[in-house]
């Protein structure tokens, strides 16, 4: 569910009509409209019965309302809980990240603008870190996460993408079902040496021959973007080439697997206030993550 169509929802209700809601949030009426549609639409449900004097909910859209409204009293209440501790917050931050999130990056660089006396230590690795024995404070990860001694705070999920470059598909022609992918190069993320990608596709599990393998989404685009393979990218590193017509989403009606993405903790230490605050600045800046995810090359959801 998309956090920004909910917040124009409720302002659509509190102002009484889309027309007074544009106006108090400074968006276009045509806008506004469209992300209340896509909102239905995503939901299967009528929110909103349109008339000449406004919007009035229906059943489904007052039980939305009602939630909505204690999500963002809670998103209101981090906002002033950040504003109260910022002018005294000062420390040492440690945190892990996997490689090649560049949705993080500006996120952490904002919270350094924000509170500059935080020293941020940033570990990339593509393997599971241990919080405990490597002092993380706190760490992004992308997969499940099941541990006991681990608080887990679902942020988001997204699905990659597949791609390829138009001349590749010129080439090799357009795949319409998974097994066409037998006759065309592909490579994948590995990281292992392992010649067998497996990819799943919707419904079905597939077996190819990996062309190339590697530890770096950047450089599997590389590849992609070089004409020389087909291979899954994460939406925020596909969509860029994909507006600009230098790769291309192959079978969109075989979905890859969805990728929850979670912030964990450690449940028994004793929270200091920086990682208070970078947990509620994390949670703010969420529609600034989703949007840099895009949505439309990746089908990504706010957590609750």
């Amino acid at each position: 569910m998309d956090l920004n169509s909910v917040r124009m929802f409720v302002a659509v209700v509190q102002a009484g009509s889309l027309s007074a809601a544009s106006v108090r949030l400074g968006v276009p009426l045509p806008t506004l409209s469209r992300r209340v549609r896509q909102l239905e639409d995503q939901l299967h449900v009528q929110l909103l019965e349109r008339t000449a004097h406004g919007a009035k909910l229906t059943d489904a859209g007052s039980r939305l309302y009602e939630h909505a409204c204690l999500g963002i009293e809670t998103l209101l209440e981090a906002e002033q809980a950040i504003l109260m501790d910022q002018a005294r917050i000062k420390g040492r931050l440690r945190l892990s990240v996997p490689q090649s999130f560049e949705p993080w990056w500006e996120l952490l660089a904002n919270f350094q603008r924000s509170y500059p006396d935080v020293q941020v230590c940033v570990h990339t690795t593509e393997r599971r870190v241990d919080l405990l024995e490597e002092s993380i404070d706190v760490a992004l990860r992308v997969g499940r996460v099941a541990h006991e001694n681990l608080v887990a705070r679902h942020l988001l999920s997204y699905r990659h993408v597949l791609v390829a470059s138009p001349r590749l598909i010129e080439q090799y022609g357009r795949p319409s079902k998974p097994a066409d992918l037998a006759n065309m190069p592909c490579a994948g993320w590995s990281s292992g040496i392992d010649s067998l990608l497996r990819w799943q596709l919707g419904a079905e599990v597939i077996e190819l021959r990996s062309e190339f393998s590697v530890n770096d989404y950047h450089h599997l685009r590389h590849r992609a973007l070089s004409g020389d393979v087909v291979t899954e990218l994460p939406p925020f590193l596909a969509a860029g080439p994909i507006h600009e017509g230098r790769l291309t989403p192959l079978l969109e009606d075989f979905p890859l697997p969805e990728w929850p993405i979670n912030l964990i903790y450690p449940s028994h230490r004793h929270q200091s206030s920086i990682v208070r605050t970078y947990l509620s600045f994390c949670l703010l800046s969420l529609p600034a993550v989703l949007a840099a995810c895009d949505i439309t090359y990746g089908e990504s959801t706010p957590g609750s």
